[in-house]
């Protein structure tokens, strides 16, 4: 079972990988399921414990961040792609985490969450292995990565250093929960391998957010702030984009139009992916996303300053 609140024991050993600083008893978990406690000493997501599966996607793929991504634009090249145009022949290592810090009420892939408690693992060296010379890019989500943080970051740098001269970028799609110095490891991979970091932008009301997902947004914004400021950087291809999940009745255009002016007072070029919503999970007697819906919150974006705003899974929209 997952803990129904994030642990605060006295005398609990401290995480310190998220949002929810969990706190964790001897013989419990964390918020995510997978951190645990055992011998006064936390297990779980370490670089020998991956709790994943990984496959591979070829490219382009329907990846949240296709329409900017070097994958697919050849945004970047020669330096970060390996064509000009779309990647044909080569593929994403999709790594896929299975554990999350939000209990979101529509996850999208909430089979993960029984599979959270698996003993069986795939340790950083083994996963990076699986880097072919066919392999341009890594996608690490879930769930999310950031209970296994430690996990991706040490896959990343072994691939990373098995062929420093070849192209493989390092990407991330979050819910953007992580606590620092990992925020900071993940920008600093993504940066120099011409890797993109993909927020999840769930809801900007604190109510919404909270009742859709169980869990604080402030420091998702917080650390979305954060990287903004590493744009200028590399400015090509974008390090940072945003997406949101238009949930009809909760998400809809004041929802987009204050994410979209949060997004725009730190930088108009950042890229903004409005997706369609599919009835999964607890949410499941909500209608698809219609198409005047994701129109109307396209225009709201733009009304609040975004230059970039992309309609993402086009083909879940439903007509009127």
């Amino acid at each position: 079972m997952l803990p129904v609140d994030p642990p605060r024991a006295a005398n609990g050993i401290d995480c310190g990988l998220c949002v929810h600083e969990c706190r964790i008893p001897e013989g419990q978990t964390g918020f995510c399921g997978l951190r645990r406690v055992k011998n006064n000493r936390i297990t779980g997501g370490r670089p020998h414990e991956g709790n994943l599966y990984y496959y591979f996607d070829p490219l382009p793929t329907n990846c949240v961040g296709d329409f900017v991504c070097p994958a697919g634009t050849s945004c970047g090249y020669p330096q970060y792609s390996v064509s000009r145009g779309p990647e044909l022949g080569h593929r994403n290592l999709a790594v896929f985490y299975h554990a999350c810090a939000f209990n979101c009420l529509y996850c999208q892939n909430y089979h993960f969450k029984d599979r959270t408690f698996s003993s069986t693992y795939i340790s950083a060296k083994k996963l990076a292995q699986a880097v072919d010379s066919k392999t341009t890019c890594i996608c690490y989500f879930g769930g999310d990565p950031t209970p296994q943080i430690l996990h991706a970051v040490k896959a990343s740098k072994i691939a990373l250093q098995s062929d420093p001269d070849r192209i493989l970028r390092i990407c991330w799609e979050t819910n953007g929960s992580v606590q620092e110095p990992y925020l900071s490891m993940m920008a600093d991979l993504s940066l120099k391998s011409g890797g993109l970091i993909k927020f999840d932008l769930k809801a900007w009301s604190k109510e919404i957010h909270h009742a859709l997902c169980g869990v604080t947004n402030a420091k998702t914004l917080e650390n979305f702030q954060t990287l903004a400021g590493l744009i200028d950087k590399r400015p090509r291809p974008p390090l940072l984009l945003a997406s949101t999940l238009l949930v009809p009745g909760y998400v809809d255009e004041p929802e987009v139009k204050q994410i979209a002016a949060f997004i725009a007072d730190l930088n108009p070029k950042i890229p903004y992916s409005l997706l369609a919503f599919h009835p999964q999970f607890y949410l499941n007697d909500l209608p698809t996303t219609a198409k005047s819906h994701a129109l109307r919150c396209r225009e709201a974006a733009f009304e609040a300053g975004l230059s970039n705003v992309h309609i993402g899974n086009v083909h879940l929209l439903s007509e009127d």
